[in-house]
């Protein structure tokens, strides 16, 4: 982890959320509601059923935590306080680590802690990461590559319906952001840039 990748996000996820609406800091949105909520659905995908046999499915869980990243990065943006500042307090709390063996409980003690006070508590959604064997790099990786790709759709026709989601080979969009991560280095400050190429690339192969 380190303060250039944290600002690029936070950089990112203040781009879309203007993209969307330009006065978007001052509307008071209720991004907890939609941590929560996401809370959920990510409980559905680990299961918690006991009543039917269900395996965790921990991909979609970790795509699950990757919405709820958006979310909590727009709950610090929304603060007020400097990016420094909202940089500096992920890289003390951020500690992916968890004591907990039931990757439920620990779920549970975040959504009650968002409903709560309605605020973004790193500590225990870095538990969450912790619990299905996200990293940094995965969260990182995971967060910019949606990002960019929700940028991408955007700027080529997704809002007039002119986008295609299936490309010249019939795989959709998502499969070939998946690779196209894989093949570059998000340590590079260029990463985002080099990614959105990428996409433009095979798009208009």
């Amino acid at each position: 982890m380190n303060a250039q990748q944290i600002k690029i996000m936070l950089e990112l996820q203040d781009a879309m959320n203007t993209k969307v609406t330009a006065d978007w800091r001052a509307r008071g949105y209720e991004w907890y509601r939609a941590i929560w909520v996401e809370c959920a659905e990510l409980m559905d995908h680990y299961g918690w059923k006991w009543w039917k046999k269900q395996a965790p499915d921990t991909e979609q869980v970790a795509l699950e935590l990757i919405d709820i990243w958006h979310f909590g990065l727009s709950i610090l943006l929304q603060s007020g306080a400097s990016l420094d500042d909202i940089s500096d307090k992920i890289q003390s709390e951020l500690v992916i680590a968890t004591d907990e063996q039931d990757f439920r409980l620990d779920l549970e003690k975040f959504a009650a802690a968002t409903l709560g006070d309605r605020q973004f508590h790193l500590g225990l959604f870095a538990r969450l990461m912790a619990g299905v064997g996200m990293s940094f790099d995965q969260l990182y990786r995971g967060y910019v590559g949606k990002n960019v790709l929700n940028f991408f759709r955007q700027d080529h026709g997704y809002k007039d319906g002119s986008y295609r989601k299936h490309w010249h080979d019939g795989r959709e969009d998502n499969e070939h952001l998946v690779e196209v991560v894989l093949t570059l280095d998000a340590t590079k400050a260029e990463f985002k840039d080099e990614l959105y190429r990428a996409l433009v690339a095979r798009y208009q192969a």
